[in-house]
């Protein structure tokens, strides 16, 4: 008979291929660490992007409300010879008063109340854009047919009214029209 001597198994000499593995997949852990953490910055910045820009709307159309309220209070349109944030429309073809950077500095436009958070005060500016005959526009003030309107003309303005966000980066432009029978 013959007698088989038993192996004694010796570990096979490394080549490194476990250190090289583990360096990789340390370098995968460490790509999507960074990944993670860039998309988190960029969530972050959108996030105070679109913050600002909801408040610069916000003091926008608070300036739009104070602009409304002025023009209740006015019996003329005497006041609105382009100064003080007061102006006749302009004519078709020129460039508009809102598009001027002027516009919105010192006396050129008028200061609307204050808006907790923002960088800087919200601005807006009144046009005058000439009366409208209500016999052509019976449906946009009273019922012509109640026997109750007695003016028969309405004047219209257009507010333009700018906010500013929590950083001045952050501006918005709204517009809107405005009618009112002047007794």
């Amino acid at each position: 008979m013959h007698l088989r001597q038993p192996q004694t198994i010796f570990p096979r000499r490394q080549h490194g291929v476990a250190l090289f593995i583990s360096l990789v997949l340390l370098l995968v852990l460490t790509i999507i660490g960074v990944s993670s953490v860039q998309t988190t910055s960029l969530e972050v910045r959108m996030s105070r992007n679109e913050h600002d820009t909801l408040l610069a709307f916000q003091a926008a159309e608070s300036a739009l409300r104070d602009a409304e309220a002025q023009l209740i209070a006015i019996t003329s349109t005497a006041p609105f010879d382009n100064t003080a944030g007061l102006y006749d429309v302009v004519p078709l073809g020129e460039a508009e008063n809102w598009e001027d950077a002027a516009t919105w500095t010192g006396g050129n436009s008028i200061l609307a109340d204050a808006v907790a958070g923002t960088a800087a005060p919200s601005r807006y500016i009144v046009e005058y854009i000439g009366p409208v005959l209500r016999d052509e526009n019976a449906h946009q003030q009273e019922d012509p047919y109640s026997g109750a309107a007695t003016v028969d003309r309405v004047e219209m303005f257009r507010i333009t009214a700018r906010g500013v966000g929590g950083t001045p980066n952050a501006q918005v432009l709204l517009q809107t029209t405005y009618g009112r029978i002047m007794d």
